[in-house]
């Protein structure tokens, strides 16, 4: 099945409700379109005290699509992952398609965390995150949802819940709204940018 992934491919899947994953680094990518799914109420987020102590404290700046390469590596670069190198070349063209992005945390000019996903309309499709410093995934999130805000997107698509996710305040919502916020998301006109 891989063998025909294109980036058109995957984007044509995302707007009917799916998304791939690799099996493992080497592994065989399969789609995916859970029961439940995972979405982040972009505008009922509240940074939580210890993180707004770290933002004020400027020692850390941010960005995004400068270095989005070196971001999915990043997030590639575990034990366990489902980001294999099809996954990387697909994407990386899906961001020179302006469709994936990378929100990027810095700390002296080097890249310390960040994330990833693709923008359709005003839905974003969260795919990964990493830290090389601690919290800096999460700087890359709160950063990502300012963006969403500011830019009025209306779904934040985590895929599946787990432990991280929750505690950033990621819910479960049923196949059916899932795909009604999909519906009315994907009919806007959302830029991603700062």
């Amino acid at each position: 099945m891989s063998a025909i992934l294109t980036p058109e491919l995957i984007l044509l899947a995302y707007r009917q409700g799916f998304f791939p994953m690799a099996e493992s680094s080497d592994g065989e990518i399969y789609w995916h379109f859970p029961e439940r799914r995972a979405i982040f109420p972009i505008y009922d987020i509240k940074v939580p005290r210890t993180i707004r102590k770290i933002q004020q404290q400027f020692i850390y700046s941010y960005d995004i699509d400068r270095n989005f390469e070196a971001v999915i590596s990043n997030c590639a670069n575990r034990e366990e992952t489902w980001i294999n190198d099809e996954i990387i070349m697909l994407y990386t063209e899906l961001f020179y398609m302006g469709f994936a992005h990378s929100v990027e945390v810095y700390r002296n000019n080097q890249l310390v965390g960040g994330l990833y996903g693709v923008a359709i309309g005003g839905a974003f499709f969260g795919e990964s995150m990493f830290n090389l410093e601690p919290n800096t995934a999460k700087l890359a999130f709160y950063e990502l949802i300012k963006i969403l805000q500011n830019n009025k997107f209306s779904l934040l698509d985590s895929q599946y819940l787990n432990p991280f996710t929750h505690s950033l305040g990621a819910i479960e919502v049923s196949k059916e709204d899932y795909l009604q916020m999909l519906k009315n998301a994907l009919l806007l006109d959302c830029s991603f940018k700062l």
